[in-house]
């Protein structure tokens, strides 16, 4: 059995002491809060497990990384504090331990990733021989291993679509939605996530790893961006009322060119409420999934849709990443330490998972 840390207990946290538990060659070693009204409630509670675990959350990260973890799901956010992330993961990966996350989008595509973030995790890796894999759904599985796995299924194969199309009522991490993405606010406001250049800064590491994968040379990558306002207000469940005028849906694309033409290409759709933008794509049901189309011959496409928490869409697509990244661990712990991407580690199938239920 590994023994396995999850660090914050957020939206992915939750799903990760979930994921944990479940998998059977890892057990809960820790898990790590920064809330101190957190700290000593139990892990089953924090997760949403049903049941006691017996492990109680504590906020001491030098007890635990002392107690030497073989591995730690790194779920605290980095969107708004990447240094303190990347201080927080190479204190885990110098104290030995495989490191999985979600939280730092430029190590998606590590090989590209900029030296001041990527050199620290190898003088981690090289002292203390940890490794780490950072990856999610979008981006993630979404845009690197489902794509690439169903263009195996062309004849001929032009472009590679690759979409996330969402209702964002449903996402409850209030912060991002308002401030980083800008819903809401007046169209005037620049959010941080739709500013020139972030969105290849986030995604655009995805379109390199499938062209990697395909073997072909991108002549660069171009980005669009579409938002509209709302025509009346609405109010969401989990983040009160969001007036008229303001933004209400976005719409961009980051596409990996090649040979002049956009043929990799991924594409966020993001509303609000439904009836903002009707004119745009939508999920089967209105509400959230990942998608993606092959353009050739065969034309494919591929919807999947994850709910999870009384049938949150937003749940389920955090659930998917932690799967990702919590079935890598047993793979990560017996390879030698490095830093890691997605065309490294593989996605392998739910081995001793299948009808088990954890006692």
């Amino acid at each position: 059995m590994i023994p396995t840390v999850v660090w914050g207990t957020g939206n992915v946290g939750r799903a990760a002491i979930r994921a944990v538990e479940a998998h059977p060659a890892l057990t809960l070693a820790a898990v790590l809060v920064h809330d101190p009204a957190k700290v000593g409630r139990d892990a089953g509670e924090l997760g949403g497990v049903g049941r006691t675990l017996g492990v109680a959350a504590t906020d001491d990260i030098a007890a635990v990384l002392a107690a030497r973890p073989r591995a730690v799901v790194y779920a605290a956010s980095g969107d708004i504090r990447p240094d303190d992330a990347l201080a927080d993961i190479g204190r885990a990966i110098r104290a030995g331990a495989v490191v999985v996350t979600p939280s730092l989008y430029p190590l998606y595509d590590q090989r590209n990733a900029p030296p001041e973030l990527r050199d620290p995790v190898l003088a981690a890796v090289a002292e203390g021989g940890g490794s780490l894999f950072v990856s999610g759904v979008d981006p993630g599985w979404g845009n690197d291993v489902l794509p690439l796995l169903v263009s195996g299924l062309g004849t001929e194969v032009d472009v590679i679509r690759c979409q996330e199309i969402f209702d964002y009522s449903t996402y409850e991490q209030e912060e991002s939605v308002r401030h980083l993405i800008g819903m809401g606010h007046p169209m005037d406001y620049e959010p941080l996530m739709l500013a020139e250049s972030v969105p290849t800064m986030v995604w655009g590491g995805q379109i390199r790893l499938m062209a990697r994968a395909l073997d072909v040379e991108l002549d660069g990558i171009r980005e669009t961006m579409d938002r509209r306002p709302l025509e009346r207000a609405v109010r969401t469940r989990t983040m009160g009322e969001f007036a008229a005028g303001t933004q209400g849906a976005v719409r961009f694309e980051v596409q990996g060119i090649v040979d002049g033409e956009p043929r990799i290409v991924i594409e966020h759709i993001t509303r609000i409420h439904p009836s903002c933008a009707p004119d745009w794509p939508s999920p089967p049901d209105g509400v959230g999934a990942h998608r993606v189309v092959i353009e050739g011959r065969p034309r494919i496409e591929v919807t999947v849709e994850a709910s999870d928490e009384d049938a949150n869409r937003s749940a389920g697509g955090n659930a998917t990443a932690v799967g990702r990244l919590v079935s890598a661990i047993d793979w990560l712990a017996d390879a030698k330490p490095g830093l890691y991407d997605a065309l490294d580690v593989p996605l392998r199938p739910a081995v001793g998972r299948l009808g088990r239920r954890p006692a």
